[in-house]
């Protein structure tokens, strides 16, 4: 009987220690898995967070472009040489602003997502 008991120890020792060698390399994998998710998730967020003041700057420096256009454009009447200047200078204003959103929306679509690594369509 204590054969018996001491063989069943013995065995059940080596399949928990057989066992125990797989369960700890999938937790280090799934521990790597996790980081690299938390790596991307920060990525994602600085992206966003740099872009959110570039997008601000960008509308801010249109918009005012665009309003000196549009006030030149009623000076023409009444001040044609301020009219187009204006003009002029709120047209190339209203371009660089929109050229600072266009750099602003880059850095957040850095193209189609990837597929995960085990996904199957």
């Amino acid at each position: 009987m204590v054969k018996k008991l001491f063989i069943f120890f013995v065995f059940s020792g080596v399949f928990n220690f057989a066992f125990g060698q797989n369960d700890v390399a999938r937790l280090d994998s799934l521990e790597k898995t996790v980081l690299l998710l938390e790596k991307e998730v920060y990525n994602i967020n600085l992206n966003l967070h740099q872009s959110q003041s570039q997008l601000k700057a960008g509308i801010l420096v249109a918009t005012v472009g665009y309003t000196v256009t549009i006030i030149g454009g009623q000076l023409l009447g009444t001040r044609p040489q301020l009219g187009e200047a204006l003009l002029y200078a709120g047209g190339a204003i209203g371009i660089a602003g929109t050229v600072v959103l266009v750099r602003g929306f880059n850095k957040i679509s850095l193209g189609p997502p990837r597929p995960p690594k085990r996904y199957q369509p």
